[in-house]
């Protein structure tokens, strides 16, 4: 795990989820490795959907998907950890669902809104369709 993520993760921990750059938008995402079945932690920007959330597998606009996308797709059930009402953090159990068409579309244009940069992260990805997952409470 980079040393950026790791104190982001630290970050969230002390904060009750809230994290400098991002607020409280952020979940940590728990997945289990599709090769090597070892756990994997994650943060991850989040949309709030309902009762559940929106994550997208930009990686910054790599020409490739994350490691963690390719762990959703072989186990879609997972876990995430999110800031509570309380100030506090809670862990829900979820499964993840990745979007097509139009409603891929409209959820991307969600995360663009929230912050530009993803804009750049669809030039940069070589071609590729970065994938938007809904996480939904199981």
């Amino acid at each position: 795990m980079s040393d950026f993520n790791t104190r982001v993760i630290d970050e969230f921990r002390a904060n009750g989820g809230a994290v400098h750059q991002f607020g409280t938008d952020l979940v940590l995402l728990h997945t289990v490795g599709a090769q090597s079945g070892a756990e994997r932690l994650h943060p991850v920007l989040a949309i709030r959907d309902g009762d559940g959330w929106l994550i997208v597998a930009s990686k910054a606009g790599a020409p490739e998907h994350p490691a963690w996308f390719h762990n959703l797709v072989a186990q879609p059930d997972a876990t995430i950890e999110v800031p509570d009402l309380r100030g506090g953090i809670d862990t829900v159990p979820v499964r993840a669902t990745v979007l097509a068409d139009t409603e891929r579309d409209a959820a991307w244009i969600r995360f663009v809104d929230r912050s530009p940069g993803f804009d750049q992260y669809k030039q940069r990805a070589a071609g590729r369709q970065i994938p938007v997952l809904r996480l939904a409470p199981r």
